[in-house]
């Protein structure tokens, strides 16, 4: 396995240092990745750092003021129960209550105003210690009801207890635990908070009556509502003594319950704690309150106060990857730049080895590369100069090949004779053999003439006295059609050219079928060639023929032989004399044969 990922690791540097401009992206691509990841681990712990932070500052603010709204709200509880304008008279209504009507009728209303001043109370309990008699009032359907009952073991209940140990006769009782019970008999028990008064007579402070208050649960959504809640942390509202009053998971108060840290928090360090639950870590933000000791526990995962950095750190590796993509395709422009010449000098170094000697390559700036691309545009002179003078034999030995076909193609006929010839057929009266025998003579006239290259309207005139004769011997099975454009008239194209075509033409379909066949001669202009051709509607050639036809055309002059000489020797001409681009081409199938020729515009002046 390591010998692998070695030799794999080892093909691909060889890969890579075969090119420059890769060496170079690779270079540029590392040290970009290096410091894109660098700023981003080095941002991701300052933005966690400055997250925990925020978070203490934002909840340990948020739980102060919530705590101070509570402990306010309960300080008006607390003054709510004192009615210090009647405290007398309900004292004493208390201990004449047993056999006195009156005072019965004093303390339902007393409840009953008390009551209706407040929307935050579920029920109101006034219990009656000498007489283990307690008056009770709640909301029943629509109606609200005093009712009076008797009930054992009141004074056994740790909040009964509790109210009478405390120097401010008070106790508060919790409804979350899921078996708590109020102590009084109900219909269904209170599921926030119990607060109990001890009502003392004022001369001897004998404890007469306890005062209890059970709230409503929106009293805590009220208050509580004001602190920010995201999923994965959890709240707990305590009193002084850790009893809970208020807490979203039963699981997480019990393992908070059993740290060491919850023991011994205070006000005097309310530091945030980190406390770790199985793998979640969580910090924990609590507050105390100043006046009565109550606490706020929020515990807030880490992985909510990481997730701005996360997202963060995230949005940095997308933007890292963009700059990195741009990156590198500005550090491949600007290798390619700086290798273009280079690249551009090896292409004409290896074009010069392959023969082609005259590619001197651009010289750009003054530096090295400048500098050897001058010094190899020298050498290309110098070696241009060597082989100049055995270019020009090669061009001597082309023009005498040229020489060589044209006195084959055209062979010297007697002139004279046939004038000869035509003037005894005039005087025997045979005037059609005579104007053959002058089309015989002024074709082989034009044939032996001196010219290479004549123009396109004294071709056309040589192919009519051709086609004269041709028709002479086929007679209506021979249909000529001409379409020269006129702007090609003064066309300079080689001898003889358009004849072998119109011969080639004669001896595929005319000679081949009885029928008629029509020859059409065609010429236009596109921007950069002329195209003449030559069409017959005959038989076709067949495709095994077309195709030996069409494989002599590419074998070189000097290789020549057999038939097709004629189409051969016209194909030669045109690419010595105009260069590999342009020659002759052939195409037929069963509907005919069409033989195209493409030369430059320019004719004999492209020469």
């Amino acid at each position: 396995m390591i010998r692998r990922l070695s030799a794999a690791i080892k093909s691909f540097t060889q890969r890579v240092s075969r090119r420059l401009v890769n060496k170079l992206i690779l270079l540029f691509t590392s040290m970009i990745i290096l410091i894109v990841g660098s700023l981003t681990v080095i941002s991701y712990q300052m933005l966690q750092k400055e997250a925990v932070n925020n978070s203490i500052d934002s909840t340990t603010n948020n739980l102060m003021l919530v705590n101070q709204k509570l402990e306010d709200y309960l300080d008006g509880i607390e003054e709510f129960s004192l009615p210090y304008n009647k405290y007398d008279d309900i004292i004493r209504a208390v201990i004449r209550e047993s056999d006195d009507y009156a005072s019965k009728m004093y303390l339902e209303d007393y409840l009953r105003d008390m009551f209706f001043s407040r929307k935050d109370l579920e029920s109101i309990y006034l219990y009656l210690i000498d007489q283990h008699k307690y008056y009770s009032i709640t909301r029943e359907a629509y109606n609200i009801t005093v009712r009076v009952g008797y009930q054992e073991g009141i004074d056994k209940q740790p909040w009964y207890q509790e109210a009478m140990n405390s120097p401010q006769n008070r106790s508060y009782q919790s409804f979350v635990a899921p078996d708590a019970k109020s102590g009084y008999k109900m219909e269904t028990e209170p599921k926030f908070m119990g607060y109990h008064r001890v009502l003392r007579s004022i001369a001897s402070r004998e404890p007469r009556a306890v005062l209890s208050f059970y709230l409503k649960p929106t009293v805590k959504n009220v208050i509580m509502n004001d602190i920010p809640f995201e999923e994965g942390e959890h709240l707990m509202f305590l009193d002084p003594n850790n009893v809970p009053f208020h807490m979203d998971d039963l699981d997480t108060y019990e393992a908070i319950s059993s740290a060491e840290w919850f023991r011994t928090i205070s006000d005097k360090a309310a530091r945030p704690v980190t406390w770790k639950d199985g793998e979640k870590r969580y910090l924990v933000v609590y507050d105390i309150g100043k006046q009565d000791g109550w606490k706020l526990i929020k515990p807030i995962p880490y992985s909510t106060i990481y997730k701005a950095a996360t997202k963060a750190r995230n949005l940095s590796y997308i933007i890292g990857l963009i700059f990195l993509f741009i990156s590198v395709i500005l550090v491949t422009l600007t290798s390619n730049a700086i290798t273009k010449p280079l690249n551009r000098l090896s292409k004409h170094m290896r074009q010069f080895s392959e023969g082609t000697f005259d590619v001197e390559a651009p010289v750009q700036g003054k530096d090295e590369i400048a500098y050897l691309t001058h010094r190899f545009n020298q050498m290309v002179r110098r070696t241009n100069d060597l082989i100049n003078e055995r270019y020009r034999m090669k061009l001597v030995e082309k023009n005498a090949i040229l020489k060589a076909l044209e006195a084959e193609i055209n062979p010297h006929f007697l002139y004279n004779a046939l004038q000869a010839i035509s003037t005894k057929a005039l005087k025997s009266g045979n005037d059609d053999v005579a104007d053959m025998v002058d089309a015989l003579a002024l074709t082989l006239r034009y044939s032996i003439s001196g010219k290479d290259i004549i123009y396109a309207r004294e071709e056309l005139k040589h192919i009519e006295r051709y086609l004269a004769l041709q028709s002479a011997r086929f007679g209506s099975r021979l249909q000529v059609n001409i379409d020269w454009d006129e702007s090609l008239m003064e066309l300079q194209i080689p001898k003889l050219s358009l004849q072998s075509l119109v011969e080639n033409s004669i001896k595929h379909a005319v000679e081949k079928v009885s029928a008629p066949v029509t020859i059409e001669i065609k010429a236009k202009v596109s921007e950069t060639f002329a195209v003449i051709s030559v069409y017959d509607d005959g038989p076709g050639i067949p495709s095994d023929r077309l195709e030996q036809i069409l494989r002599t055309l590419e074998v070189e002059w000097e290789e020549q032989e057999g038939e097709n000489i004629g189409l051969k020797n016209l194909n030669t001409r045109l690419k010595l004399l105009y260069g590999d681009p342009y020659g002759l081409t052939i195409h037929s199938d069963e509907s005919g044969t069409e033989m195209t020729m493409r030369i430059p515009r320019g004719g004999a002046g492209y020469v």
